[in-house]
């Protein structure tokens, strides 16, 4: 079997992702200083900023896996690498034209966040295409791996920027990165057949049906579901966090540092041995151990006191919870590739990771009310609590006799006939 670096055009397409993922982490601090401090923004107005960046995963999620099924993945990532670039070198333009506003950033990033939504459902769904299956885990884990390290490093990068060339051009460094990530693409050879026109139907039908596969089938079903109230119940956490940690626990911006630093450490770790568990473990027996590890790692974190091991005891959360994601996230990757059609990856990738952003949505801001109304460590119990109650119900859905041997439909109880009735009735 051959490496990963020997995969014809793996390399590039690693590279494209290494270097989008930390010009993301410069934007995403550069946009809020430039907001907050360049155009004087309100704390309202530059939280309408961050949420124009998610809100196209609410409104267009289940339509852009129709939209990535219909096209070729390659030239539409190209395209939406390529149209963001651009798009982001606008505010530096706009900034020194003194026409920049908060209007006009939101619509710059809502229109970017449309560009991602399309661009990460084709990025998902091409993996497959361009490396072998027994290496699909692997692939999967270099990229989680590159974004952690992106996470990680890119704050620390994206403030050294900040410093010496301002935010708006810092934001310019970001168009680059695009820029880049699309012309490495663009050299990737790989199989990328232009879907079956004759095969299409209405963007409903096809919509219902790409719900339908997730939704119905025996083990992805499980699998979504409890990733859904995963990240619900993850953003409550991560929100509460900050201000628990600054406030109450006085860790200090260092601190902070620190803790996401050990986050960054724990996530290449964990991908770094994500292939070795799963081959010791198999898929459903990784996805529930470590499941239930992300869960339970946040107790430090709960448990923590004001004092010399208020540190310790929340950077050591950050680094379990981000190791077991590590290890955990890639065997999920791969596993939902490997038993969904090529023709229905798009839909399916889409359609999942669209209400996962939609439940961050709806967990931050529920965070925030029981921090305020209740308290912090309660915010944070229910987080927790709530984690763990997603990790056990997957430890009893059929989700347990989930194998990398699974092919194409193989883990699905008689999905043809149930799907052709439902279809037949909504159509």
């Amino acid at each position: 079997m051959p490496r990963l670096v020997e995969v014809p055009g793996y390399v590039r397409f690693w590279t494209a992702s290494a270097v989008s993922a930390f010009g993301s982490q410069i934007t995403g601090l550069a946009l809020q200083i430039l907001t907050a401090v360049a155009l004087g923004a309100s704390a309202t107005e530059v939280g309408m900023v961050n949420a124009a960046r998610w809100l196209p995963y609410l409104l267009f999620g289940l339509v852009a896996g129709v939209l990535v099924d219909r096209c070729r993945r390659k030239p539409l990532m190209v395209g939406t690498d390529l149209g963001r670039a651009v798009l982001l070198g606008a505010i530096p333009v706009l900034y020194a034209l003194d026409r920049l506003s908060v209007p006009a950033v939101c619509a710059c990033v809502f229109a970017v966040g449309v560009l991602s939504l399309l661009f990460e459902a084709a990025n998902q769904s091409y993996v497959p295409r361009l490396v072998p299956k027994d290496l699909l885990n692997a692939a999967y884990a270099r990229v989680e791996q590159a974004g952690a390290v992106a996470g990680s490093t890119g704050p620390l990068v994206a403030g050294v920027l900040i410093k010496i060339m301002g935010a708006p051009l810092a934001v310019l460094v970001d168009a680059l990165t695009y820029l880049m990530s699309g012309l490495f693409l663009a050299s990737v050879k790989a199989p990328d057949p232009v879907p079956d026109r004759g095969a299409r139907r209405s963007v409903g039908s096809e919509l219902r049906e790409g719900l339908a596969w997730v939704y119905r089938h025996r083990t992805l079903a499980s699998i979504a579901l409890t990733s859904h109230a995963m990240l619900l119940f993850n953003s409550m956490v991560s929100t509460v966090f900050v201000v628990f940690a600054l406030h109450e626990l006085k860790v200090g911006s260092f601190g902070l540092g620190v803790t996401y630093a050990c986050a960054g450490v724990g996530a290449v770790l964990g991908g770094a041995l994500s292939g070795r568990v799963v081959r010791r473990l198999e898929v459903g027996a990784t996805l529930i151990v470590f499941r239930v590890l992300a869960a339970v790692g946040w107790l430090p974190l709960v448990l923590a006191q004001r004092g010399p091991w208020a540190l310790v005891s929340v950077a050591l959360a950050h680094f379990v919870v981000s190791l077991a994601i590590g290890v955990e996230s890639p065997v999920e990757m791969s596993y939902r590739q490997s038993v969904t059609p090529d023709r229905l990856r798009g839909r399916m990738n889409a359609t999942i990771r669209s209400m996962n952003w939609g439940m961050v949505a709806v967990g931050a801001p529920l965070g925030g009310i029981l921090a305020d109304q209740v308290g912090h460590r309660f915010a944070l119990a229910v987080g927790l609590s709530g984690a763990v109650a997603q990790a056990l119900v997957l430890a009893v859905s059929p989700t347990r006799r989930a194998r990398a041997a699974d092919e194409l439909g193989t883990s699905a109880v008689d999905l043809t006939p149930r799907h052709a009735s439902a279809e037949g009735g909504l159509d």
